[in-house]
């Protein structure tokens, strides 16, 4: 009992910070789909904590490197047009 008291609220930081990070990717997305273009240049700013799992796992925003890939992986679902 004791020990659930005291690892709920940090599960719940963990679920919340997650949902954080899905929202960006959602973002991420909507953006390149109103513009038709994933832009790369406000994704410049480095992580501090890239490629260390309690970073990635306690941070409100994905990395950079995984925002890119995944806008990358919308880019070739994408259909082209051409003009």
């Amino acid at each position: 009992m004791m020990l659930t008291v005291m690892l709920a609220p940090v599960a719940a930081i963990v679920v919340q910070l997650a949902i954080s990070r899905t929202r960006e990717f959602a973002a991420d997305a909507g953006s390149a789909k109103l513009t038709g273009n994933p832009a790369f240049d406000p994704l410049l700013i480095m992580n501090a904590f890239s490629g260390q799992f309690l970073g990635d796992l306690f941070s409100t925003h994905p990395s950079t490197e995984a925002r890119i890939e995944h806008l990358l992986k919308l880019e070739q679902q994408q259909p082209k047009f051409s003009s």
